[in-house]
């Protein structure tokens, strides 16, 4: 049983489906729609269609569908529903569940797309969003209320790398019955298995570690099989925002390497933090599992490993920041992470450049501050790059 398997085993075989032609790897089903037999046979489809029955590519596709039981079988969920990027995924979770009237909590460091949907997006049509401070669980207990519907979290916070403790902030949402909804990108299926710990719905950018090698933009959404099927499918099946046939084999290829990737990246990105911490031109060198992290034995508690990316605030602000990404040789300058290669950003001018200074100022993101996220290079040639760098200010 699929159940049994250990992780690199599921990211290899888990979802399979073969055709009659047997073929190895799996096959791309490059089609919009399906034939039917007879009219009757259409009818009957469209009423209910079976477990191995498509319909249309915007409801499902057999490579989808592998994807997306090989993700849900990762992560340890029922079912999975996959979308074309992971604000898709964001949106739709979100979208799917919610109403004029109710009430969302979320915490405040968040991503800057996360942050439009919830500011701009869901309060146009109705819906209440107070944000807390993540790591604050009495701001929590404080925030949520009887009309609560969701909480929304990112377990690591991007690109402060808060962690939040999911299962007391899980006990205080169901408490007045709402459902948790967690980013787990920067933690990882790989690092962190965020149901066990209390989450309801779990969302991905496969672009990111799944994927992990910077061709395709996809997300994925995960939970119970009543909320993916009559919850997040019809809004997401009407609204279009559907995973392709050939995204969902890249992603499938991405998985049966996941897990080598994240390890090495993981043990690779604390062997910079360690060699970085206490450079004489670094304030401060952000890795939850530095042991002056201030979340750091709650990372532990509840992580495998410590993640793929840290933070670095350069002394001399934003031209300290730019200087040393000027002078990296080996890590490239871009806004994607979880790749195989070594990726570095300056969040307050792309990802988050359109919030304020002051906004910016309250979710930590100084003028210094870069954000690496590790890839799968040379441990030592990682950390001689970084280090030149730093002498180069």
């Amino acid at each position: 049983m699929t159940k049994d398997w250990n992780t690199r085993t599921k990211l290899v075989h888990a979802g399979t489906r073969r055709s009659q032609y047997g073929e190895v790897s799996e096959a791309i089903f490059m089609t919009q729609g399906f034939v039917y037999d007879t009219a009757e046979a259409a009818e009957a489809r469209f009423l209910e269609a079976g477990e191995d029955e498509f319909i249309y590519a915007r409801y499902g596709n057999p490579t989808v569908r592998m994807f997306e039981e090989r993700i849900a079988a990762l992560e340890g969920a029922e079912d999975a529903f996959a979308t074309a990027s992971g604000m898709a995924a964001v949106n739709g979770a979100l979208t799917s569940m919610l109403k004029a009237g109710d009430h969302v909590v979320s915490a405040r460091a968040l991503f800057g797309s996360c942050l439009y949907i919830l500011e701009d997006v869901l309060t146009r049509f109705g819906v209440t969003v107070d944000f807390v401070d993540g790591t604050d669980l009495d701001a929590w207990k404080a925030a949520v209320r009887s009309e609560t519907k969701a909480v929304f979290l990112e377990s690591i916070s991007n690109p402060t790398l808060e962690v939040i403790d999911l299962k007391a902030v899980s006990q205080i949402a169901h408490a007045v019955g709402a459902l948790v909804v967690v980013d787990n990108v920067f933690a990882t299926p790989i690092f962190q298995r965020s149901l066990e710990l209390g989450a309801d719905v779990v969302i991905y950018s496969a672009t990111k570690h799944i994927d992990g090698q910077g061709r395709a933009l996809g997300g994925v959404i995960l939970g119970r099989r009543e909320f993916i099927r009559k919850t997040v499918e019809p809004y997401l099946k009407h609204t279009g925002a559907a995973m392709s046939p050939f995204t969902a084999w890249i992603m499938l290829k991405g998985l049966e390497t996941m897990d080598l990737r994240c390890r090495a990246q993981a043990a690779s990105a604390l062997a910079i933090a360690e060699a970085v911490a206490g450079h004489p031109n670094v304030e401060q060198a952000i890795y939850p599992f530095l042991p002056d992290h201030p979340q750091n034995a709650l990372a532990r508690a509840q992580m495998d490993k410590g993640g793929t990316v840290l933070s670095l605030v350069i002394k001399g602000g934003q031209g300290g920041a730019f200087k040393f990404l000027n002078a990296l040789e080996i890590i490239v300058i871009s806004n994607n992470l979880g790749d195989a290669k070594s990726i570095v950003t300056h969040p307050a001018t792309t990802t988050h450049q359109r919030l304020t200074p002051e906004k910016r100022a309250s979710l930590g993101i100084s003028d210094g501050l870069v954000r690496i996220s590790v890839g799968i290079e040379d441990t030592e040639d990682l950390i001689g790059d970084i280090l030149a760098a730093l002498e180069n200010l």
